[in-house]
């Protein structure tokens, strides 16, 4: 294999290797402005796509240590990032629904290997800052509740006040 070629199949092997998750995409008939937009949504979630040749990205999972027989055909992009997969996979399904490309065609997930519709379930889950945010409200929540509990008392009584000194007046 030529030197071009070795390069580039260990710079996606690098890819695979530095990142939580990874999903291949087909994105055929996409025009260069779909590409574009699409990479730049997937930045505004810490994720990126790159076109790959297909020969060398199959030697490239090899070398990672993806074993299994994967069929790779078509025009292929690899979707990487290091964070959260639910909300790569979300712009990716939104993006589809809207242009009806690319279509998804496998991932992984550390070790895990995930078909197109595991990786849509997963673009259907809330994403991380969702999560946190609800944790908090759960966790802010009794709190919450315990100064309505106590200041009711002091509420009502200026109510009572209130009211005597407005009839009184």
């Amino acid at each position: 294999m030529r030197l071009e070629k070795q390069l580039l199949a260990q710079e996606y092997t690098n890819w695979l290797t530095s990142s939580a998750f990874f999903f291949v995409v087909n994105y055929r008939g996409m025009s260069v402005a779909h590409m574009t937009e699409l990479r730049r949504r997937l930045r505004k979630v810490e994720a990126t796509m790159h076109v790959v040749k297909n020969t060398l990205f199959k030697r490239a999972l090899g070398q990672a240590g993806i074993t299994d027989s994967v069929e790779l055909t078509g025009q292929l992009a690899v979707i990487l990032g290091t964070k959260d997969i639910c909300a790569a996979a979300k712009v990716v399904k939104n993006f589809a629904s809207e242009f009806e490309r690319p279509a998804i065609v496998f991932g992984y997930l550390g070790n895990q290997r995930l078909t197109d519709k595991q990786i849509l379930q997963l673009a259907d889950l809330p994403s991380l800052e969702e999560l946190r945010a609800k944790l908090l409200g759960i966790l802010v929540a009794p709190a919450a509740g315990l100064v309505r509990l106590l200041s009711t008392p002091a509420t009502q009584l200026v109510r009572v006040l209130q009211a005597k000194v407005e009839k009184g007046s």
